[in-house]
């Protein structure tokens, strides 16, 4: 999916990884030529930049072509939670920045309800956090602060997650909507309409399924 002259976002993940050293590895060959690259993570950008990979200003000064992503969970509608790693800022930020996001994960990501196995993760501002935690509660939350070897985890863009254990959300476009609007809240991991395409692993082999 990749090509020479384009434009890639590069994901965030045990998944994602993968795509980033593949892309490295066609660049130092010569297959794809004229490619740059805008991480979605810290994480990634160090990888990337180990391997040569040519990356364009943070401040995302062209549009993006194709972002290759996972996910942490996926429903039948093709939304997404993400976030588990923590970069749900930078990557909801690349995401819509792209004409093409292809979502790679295992046949055991699909769900038929958001929320059945994975907390969704919200990124918060510090000040004001306590509040959020409590709007979060009030929505159906059991809200964690998101730690990281003993200590509270900070993102790439110095804020808190807060892990939010809601169960089977019945509703994921009005819950996307209703975090969306609360101030303090930075962003969420409800990705709503945004993929364009899906590389399942599975029992079965490889699939792809796209919307184009």
């Amino acid at each position: 999916m990749v090509k020479s002259g384009m434009v890639v976002g590069l994901g965030t993940g045990s998944t994602a990884i993968h795509a980033v050293r593949k892309i490295g590895e066609r660049i130092t060959q010569g297959e794809l030529k004229d490619v740059v690259c805008i991480a979605t993570s810290l994480q990634t950008d160090a990888e990337a930049r180990k391997l040569a990979i040519p990356l364009m200003s943070d401040s995302l000064p062209q549009k993006v072509d194709i972002t290759i992503d996972g996910a942490d969970e996926v429903d039948p509608a093709w939304n997404l939670i993400k976030g588990g790693g923590g970069a749900l800022l930078r990557e909801k930020i690349v995401a819509q920045a792209s004409a093409r996001v292809v979502i790679v994960v295992d046949e055991q990501k699909l769900t038929s309800t958001l929320g059945s196995g994975f907390p969704l993760p919200v990124e918060v501002l510090r000040f004001g956090w306590e509040s959020q935690k409590r709007f979060l509660e009030s929505l159906g939350a059991r809200v964690v602060i998101r730690e990281q070897n003993g200590s509270e985890y900070k993102t790439d863009c110095g804020n808190m997650i807060l892990d939010c254990h809601f169960g089977p959300i019945s509703d994921a476009v009005k819950l996307a909507s209703q975090l969306s609007e609360r101030a303090g809240i930075v962003e969420h991991g409800l990705f709503i309409r945004i993929a364009t395409d899906l590389v399942i692993a599975g029992s079965n082999g490889i699939q792809h399924r796209s919307k184009k």
